[in-house]
């Protein structure tokens, strides 16, 4: 391997790094990578980082040249080997080594990878110190030394998190799971058999060419062969999972899609009563029926960007019992360490069934309702996504528009709004619409993709 003079840039994203294999990010790239990293954790202090890595078939060799540039910088390495996205968030709580990087590329295609990374315990880099770090490599002044490896299993003191954090009722529950070839294949029916629960599992062989459908939980069509099997059991709900175990997707007993603002709902309705401070996170890609049914409890919503690295790291700086976005990522911090865990997410949720005769449709009984399209995505190139967003702010000045520029730009309408903003995950404008009217929806959604479109 060797150092990578004229590394891609446009790996190094808003929430982490990511691209694909072996075209954008290949072993050289990672080794690369690697010297960057243990040189920039060295510069802190640090004596040790946790690495884990996913199922996808690029994993392992990415691991290898990442972990040879680290232990040449003089880093040890505490290796998880093949682990989910929260099994690695968890290990490093229990290590107490916040200082990592996680081989995944979430739920994105196959032939996409790339890291997740932490520096210290600020949590996943984010933003501006992903261009930091990447202004840092490309200077190329690196440390020397000789690390080692160590090998930590952490599939026990994960389960025993588990066994600590629920609770369930006299009611028993049958669920489908489906944790789509990803990686929490290794883990989710043993887990979930560890509690009071009847399951079914489809598509739980770990395979990260994802043969049966692509691993993002929160777009319905991946959730077809879910939503047959649970009807063709008569199940009381369905979970799925992404790739590497951090989103949670629900179909209800009805074979209804259950997204994940209307997830949290339940939950909130759940918890409101059982916590002190009563403020709830969402982002901006949320309907407006969450944060209605906050304000009806009693509660008060908080509007934030979207991004794991953004909304988990404002969850837990505000203090916040609850919090998540529309992507299926949703963080607890009543009874569990505030981490995203799609496992956990659809235990919960089990948990709540358990105490009740209720069914998922019917826990969301009372809500205020309005037409919403899916999260709609437009191909577009790193180069020019955010130019086509700050067309869009222009569009909106020049019509007078109330709008919110936090992530993107949301137009706000009395009876409605539109949502246009940059993907941080890809290639991508994504566009969401919101109205109280078939017709209204209509109408925004055609105003503002003509937009995106030009």
């Amino acid at each position: 391997m060797k150092i990578k003079e004229n590394i891609n840039e446009n790996i190094f994203r808003g929430y982490d790094i990511r691209g694909i294999y072996p075209i954008e990010l290949d072993e050289d790239t990672a080794y690369t990578i690697g010297l960057g990293f243990g040189s920039y954790i060295k510069s802190l202090g640090k004596t040790t980082c946790v690495i884990g890595y996913d199922n996808r078939i690029s994993s392992l060799n990415l691991y290898k040249a990442l972990t040879t540039g680290i232990v040449e910088t003089g880093i040890n390495i505490i290796s998880l080997g093949l682990c989910t996205t929260p099994m690695y968030y968890y290990a490093c709580i229990k290590l107490n080594t916040y200082s990592g990087i996680m081989i995944t590329a979430s739920h994105n295609p196959k032939d996409d990878n790339g890291f997740k990374f932490a520096f210290d315990e600020s949590g996943n880099c984010k933003g501006q110190e992903i261009q930091d770090f990447l202004a840092f490599i490309k200077r190329g002044v690196f440390e020397a030394g000789q690390g080692k490896i160590e090998h930590y299993d952490i599939r026990e003191d994960y389960l025993d998190l588990f066994k600590n954090s629920l609770s369930f009722g006299p009611r028993r529950i049958k669920a489908v799971i489906d944790p789509g070839n990803g990686t929490t294949s290794i883990i989710a029916e043993e887990l979930y058999k560890m509690f009071p629960i009847d399951i079914e599992v489809i598509n739980g062989v770990s395979d990260g060419t994802f043969p049966n459908h692509h691993p993002d939980p929160c777009v319905e069509a991946n959730l077809e062969q879910l939503k047959a099997k649970v009807k063709e059991v008569n199940a009381d709900i369905g979970l799925a999972f992404d790739g590497d175990g951090d989103r949670i997707g629900v179909v209800s007993n009805n074979g209804n899609y259950i997204a994940t603002d209307k997830y949290m709902i339940i939950i909130i309705r759940n918890i409101i009563n059982k916590v002190s401070k009563k403020e709830f996170l969402y982002d901006v890609k949320c309907s407006k029926s969450l944060s209605d049914e906050i304000e009806k409890l009693g509660g008060r919503g908080i509007c934030y960007r979207t991004g794991n690295s953004y909304t988990k790291a404002m969850v837990r700086d505000a203090d916040l019992p609850f919090g998540g976005e529309l992507s299926g990522h949703v963080y607890f911090r009543d009874r569990w360490p505030g981490f995203d865990s799609g496992l956990y997410a659809g235990l919960r949720l089990l948990e709540i069934l358990s105490y009740t005769d209720k069914n998922v449709d019917e826990l969301l009984e009372g809500i205020n309702e309005y037409y919403s399209t899916e999260e709609l995505k437009f191909a577009c190139p790193d180069t020019e996504k955010f130019q086509i967003v700050d067309k869009v702010a222009s569009y909106a000045k020049e019509k007078n528009y109330k709008f919110l520029a936090i992530d993107g730009v949301k137009v706000l309408f009395d009876d409605g709004w539109s949502l246009v903003r940059a993907s941080n995950t890809g290639p991508n404008i994504t566009a969401r619409f919101e109205a109280k009217t078939k017709e209204r929806l209509e109408k925004l959604q055609e105003e503002f993709t003509s937009l995106i479109k030009e």
